[in-house]
């Protein structure tokens, strides 16, 4: 293997507010919307739901302190790229860039933005996720017929992609100003969420439902340690992507003191909106309605149960700016590691290099 090709110079334009925006906006994606209705299937408590949101704070919180450690000490495009590549062996290294490259980064967008999709199809109805284009692959259960091809949300969701690629291709600072812009845009709209639901959306029927003696009743269902950390599956993936401000190391006005900062304050923000959220259902909604809530949209069931059918498009919106701005986020952090990769010779060639003009890869 030869060794690490110089990076050529990157624009040091990432604030450290920037840099806690990229955070906590790659994290707040449409999972706060949707999995504590599975979660609540799973332990069948109110007060257990809690529970698993706030160890899932605790736990990403400990990994995002540790990998500000790692970040200050290697400051550079890549990220947990570099921390494999120069902690274990480049084998390591290699085998995470291209699974990011093949599957993580490249198959969270793809969610993400058929998320945005179909969100938006409730402003836009023509927007139909029936396939007009291709054909049905047949696979044994519990997979199923999966239909590949075309389909106006699928199509949508493209156009999205390829619009926050050529935003990021600009130049980084055009970016982060977006993503500061939308991350307080929908930071925003989450804290409403959480304002109605502790104030004019307390509903006496959940109230007396999630509180008070059945805070902890669990219809006799045993608990333990095997339940809880199954539950956290979901509470953990709408905590993902916290490491991705890593990635953009190179592109920091002060890496070694902001990514730390950023990776840590940004954890805690997340952390303390999700659990607020989530007590925010507990007042609107009953836990076996957030449980049965359609399609486990429980931030759509809990703002409708506030203010009737305007609520349904105001969350849509807000989990359309929500996805929009996390995919954002993705889009600006990942080619950084194939950069960083392809000046190891580990990658395709051209990835190693940075726009002559807005010197981004």
């Amino acid at each position: 293997m030869t060794a690490t090709k110089p990076q050529t110079e990157f624009v040091k334009a990432i604030s450290r507010l920037d840099a806690t925006a990229l955070v906590v906006g790659s994290m707040i994606g449409s999972g706060i919307f949707i999995v504590s209705a599975e979660i609540l299937r799973e332990v069948r408590s109110p007060g257990l739901l809690l529970v698993v949101w706030g160890v899932s704070g605790i736990v990403t919180l400990m990994g995002a302190l540790t990998y500000g450690e790692l970040a200050a000490m290697f400051p550079r495009a890549g990220g947990q790229y570099v921390y494999l590549r120069e902690g274990i062996s480049p084998l390591f290294g290699y085998l995470y860039g291209w699974t990011l490259f093949v599957v993580i980064q490249t198959g969270t967008i793809a969610a993400v933005a058929v998320a945005f999709a179909r969100f938006t199809a409730v402003f836009w109805p023509a927007l139909s996720p029936d396939v007009f284009f291709g054909t049905t692959l047949h696979f044994p259960n519990p997979i199923g017929d999966i239909a590949v091809g075309l389909s106006p949300q699928r199509i949508l969701a493209v156009l999205s992609v390829a619009l926050l690629t050529w935003i990021n291709v600009r130049g980084v600072r055009t970016a982060a100003i977006i993503q500061t812009t939308l991350t307080a845009v929908k930071t925003g709209a989450l804290a409403l969420l959480i304002l109605l639901g502790l104030t004019i959306g307390r509903h006496p029927e959940a109230l007396a439902a999630n509180f008070g003696a059945n805070f902890w009743a669990t219809g006799g269902v045993a608990v333990g340690i095997g339940m809880i950390g199954g539950a956290m599956v979901g509470s953990l993936f709408s905590m993902d992507a916290w490491n991705n401000v890593g990635f953009a190391g190179s592109e920091l006005k002060n890496a070694e003191r902001d990514l730390p900062v950023a990776m840590g304050a940004g954890v805690l923000i997340v952390t303390v909106l999700y659990v607020l959220a989530n007590v925010a259902y507990l007042n609107v909604l009953p836990a076996s309605a957030i449980a049965s809530a359609p399609q486990d949209r429980v931030g759509t069931a809990a703002l409708q149960a506030i203010l009737g059918e305007p609520g349904l498009k105001l969350m849509a919106g807000a989990i359309m700016i929500s996805t929009f701005g996390c995919n954002n986020g993705l889009i600006l952090s990942g080619a950084r590691v194939y950069y960083a990769m392809a000046r190891d010779d580990l990658f395709f060639e051209s990835a190693g290099a940075l726009h002559p003009r807005y010197k981004t890869p």
